[in-house]
Parts: structure tokens; sequence; C-alpha cells
């Protein structure tokens, strides 16, 4: 590796010292067509090989939750869905041409970084907020959030427990490794509340515990705590998911550092699922619109004027095949979460920007 760098440095110099040369006898226009050349060379030269590894394993392997109803579950026969699942299905789409083609690895929340660094998945779509630590830190990158929430607590009904205010010398069970567990030691700090955590590793160990009333309070994503009542709970109604959110917790998928290109794959693919709700392309009239649409923006994204795929290692129909797949991400909100489904949420600040929300594509253009 090493010898490997001083020649790549002795190579850049070299091209460097003939490109002075050559820039005093040629024309300033001919001089910067042959840097531009150049540096395009060395830029491909560092593409990343994950696209590679998918197209040869024919498969996308996903990182998901170990049971997380409306985000990611697997039923009787083994089948997955859930919206983080439904990320990793659209990649598949637009990459391989199936939403099929994927594996999925159920991670606990102290395996999920660990099997992305290591490249044991090549997508970490698990429920995983996006900070500063882990995006600085871990050798990762984050992508588009796909989810804004924020950290709740969910209390039995007959406690009459209206506030956190009033979780004073409570008992909480809360998952370790997770920002919900510094959250909740920030928050009893905060307030001088004394509050005594009950930390387990596994998701499912801390649901059992909350139900079998050793915790008052339990405490997570507040999406996630709709799930877990709507799963868990032998009556729904018996528990309340407090108003009070602690915290801001924006999720989205993750990839591993240093592949720009897979990054780049798996963060237009999103942005094009949310721009895609936004000019009404859903999976039902995709089909129509690539023969009667004359709205030059979604002629784009469903690749019937400007190919756009070949910018990212794709072809031209990659985000048409990701919407036929999983649908828009209105869609896949409603079909995984939204007011139709056990959890009932609303759209709230997964809305689109037009409509009071903070869902924004960046433009496919």
């Amino acid at each position: 590796m090493q010898f490997f760098r001083k020649s790549k440095m002795k190579s850049i110099f070299f091209k460097s010292y003939y490109l002075k040369y050559l820039a005093g006898n040629m024309r300033a226009s001919t001089f910067t067509l042959l840097f531009s050349a150049l540096v395009l060379q060395n830029s491909v030269a560092f593409a990343g090989k994950t696209l590679d590894s998918v197209k040869q394993k024919d498969v996308v392997t996903c990182g998901v939750n170990t049971g997380l109803a409306g985000f990611a579950q697997a039923d009787a026969q083994g089948k997955w869905s859930g919206l983080d699942v439904d990320m990793c299905r659209a990649v598949a789409a637009a990459v391989l041409g199936s939403a099929e083609k994927v594996k999925y690895v159920p991670l606990s929340a102290p395996q999920r970084f660990t099997a992305l660094q290591s490249g044991e998945v090549d997508i970490l779509s698990r429920n995983s907020t996006f900070t500063l630590t882990r995006d600085a830190s871990l050798g990762l990158s984050q992508t588009v959030v796909t989810f804004f929430d924020g950290q709740g607590f969910m209390v039995p009904t007959q406690s009459n427990i209206k506030s956190v205010k009033q979780l004073k010398n409570a008992t909480v069970c809360v998952q370790s490794g997770t920002t919900t567990e510094k959250n909740l030691t920030d928050l009893s700090k905060a307030n001088k509340l004394d509050i005594k955590p009950i930390v387990f590793e596994k998701l499912e160990a801390a649901n059992s515990a909350y139900f079998a009333g050793r915790c008052k309070a339990y405490t997570t994503d507040a999406s996630g705590l709709a799930s877990i009542r709507a799963r868990e709970a032998k009556n729904p109604k018996d528990h309340i998911i407090l108003s009070d959110l602690i915290s801001k917790e924006p999720m989205g998928p993750m990839v591993k550092r240093g592949d720009d290109e897979w990054l780049a794959i798996v963060k237009w693919v999103i942005y094009g699922l949310i721009e895609a709700e936004e000019y009404e392309i859903t999976s039902a009239n995709l089909e129509q619109l690539k023969t009667d649409s004359q709205d030059p923006k979604v002629l784009r994204m469903i690749g019937k004027s400007e190919d756009m795929g070949k910018l990212l290692g794709l072809d031209r129909d990659w985000l048409a095949r990701a919407v036929q797949g999983t649908g828009n991400y209105g869609e896949i909100f409603d079909r995984n979460v939204g007011e139709k489904t056990s959890l009932g949420l609303k759209r709230g600040l997964n809305a689109q920007w037009t409509k009071g929300g903070l869902m924004y594509a960046m433009p496919i253009r």
C-alpha cells in the first residue's frame, strides 16, 4: 500500500510537471481540456468496488432491525417488510433490476455499525439516527433522512403520567448502544430526575421487561414505541405514548465510507423516491406517464429523455424500476407506518416540503 501511494504521488507529480511544460506551449483552452481529462482519469481510478461486488453477487445485502413493525419485520414465511426494508428493495431494483434481490441480515443495536464497517452488509437500513459522532468517527457515510423522529416515552395508561417530568426516580427500560440511552441520561441530569435506567442489549428483552412491569416507562424513538405497542401489547389502549419528545432523531440508511460511487447510488435512489412523490409518479401510473407525460422533469426522472443513470453507473431506467418495485416515498410511508396501518402515524415532519413537512429531495437534473 505504501509503495502504491508513493508510485501514485510520483505519477501525479510527473503529470503536473508535464502539464506546466505543455501550458507554455499551447492555448489555454486546450490546456484546460487536457487537465480536465487527467483529473477525470484519476477520479475513475479511485471509484469504489461495492457496485461491482453487488452485481457479482446479484444481491444487495441489507442490515435491518431484528424486528420492528412498520420498519423491518419478517412474517411467518420469512418475508421482510417495512419502511427501512423498502429502501434496500428500491436500491436492488435500481441496480439489479428486481426489488426481490435483497439478503436481509437482522442486527441488534450494538452489532449494526460493526457489520457495516466489516463489509458484512452493503447498506445499513436499521432506524439509525444521523449524528456528528457517527458521521465523523465510525468510518461510515450517512445518506438521506428517510424518517424524521424524536425520542419519546411510553407508560401504562393507569399510571396517570402525562409528562416526562413526572418520571422522577422512575425505572425506565432502554436499549444499550443507542442515542436513546445517552439522551435519557442527559434528560435525567438536566432536570434532576434521578431516573434509573434498566438497560437491555436486545430490543426483544426490553419489550418483555416493560410489558412485564419491570419498568415504569419505556423510551425509544416515538415511531418505535408505536410499533412496539401495536405489536406487543395485549391491549394497545392500556399504554400511552407521551406527547413530550426530548430529542431530534433524523434516521436513514448508512454505507461504508470510502466508496463514493456506492454512496451516490444509495443517496439518489432515496432522493428519487422522494421526488417521485413530489411529481406524483407512482407505481400505478408509471407506465402511463412514459407514454403520456409532457413534463420535462417527469420524463427525465423516468428515463424517457436525458439519461441520468449513466452518471451513477446505472442504466436510464434505474429510478423507474425503483418506483415500480416499491412505490414512491409516500406509498412506502402509507403502506408501512401510515394512518391506515396498526401504527397509525401521521405524515407530520415526514410530509413533503410542499405540504409542511421536511421531505425535500435534491433535484434530479
